[in-house]
């Protein structure tokens, strides 16, 4: 695989992924107002309100992941799969010493023809250690020294 290729799959399993939460939370609420809609006033008035306030919950939870899902949709509509040279910034590839990051959203694991690759957002705490390094840079994580050995 080209570095091209290899940051276009990164980019499009990171989509991917993100696509299947959004149809699930989308799901959840479906299900949710059809449920709110479909609760009765029963002679257990108590149990009625207890029923309508878990939903309530389940819709405002629901209603939360969204909102992430949402901004997370928006930083992957800033990545370009443009190959650079330079700094790491939001979209970089980089392979290290120790393993391999796609700078986008937290995705986890990502499973290649040349190897794994951990989706990862700029805020998280290896994401801020790599955030402006060059290649042959060294930086300290947990314990260990990760030699970034190129970027794209």
């Amino acid at each position: 695989m080209s570095k091209q290729e290899i940051k276009t799959y990164l980019l499009t399993t990171c989509a991917s992924q993100l696509a299947t939460r959004r149809a699930s939370v989308d799901k959840i609420l479906a299900n949710v107002a059809l449920s709110l809609k479909e609760e009765t006033k029963s002679s257990a008035g108590d149990k009625h309100e207890t029923g309508r306030a878990m939903l309530q919950l389940e819709r405002e939870n629901a209603g939360k992941q969204l909102a992430e899902i949402e901004k997370l949709e928006v930083i992957l509509h800033r990545i370009s799969t443009n190959i650079s040279s330079g700094p790491v910034h939001l979209g970089s590839v980089v392979m290290t010493s120790q393993a391999n990051y796609f700078i986008g959203i937290p995705a986890g694991e990502i499973k290649t023809a040349i190897g794994i690759f951990y989706a990862i957002g700029v805020g998280s705490p290896i994401g801020q250690l790599l955030l402006g390094k060059r290649e042959g840079d060294e930086v300290r994580f947990r314990e260990s020294v990760l030699k970034i050995h190129s970027i794209y």
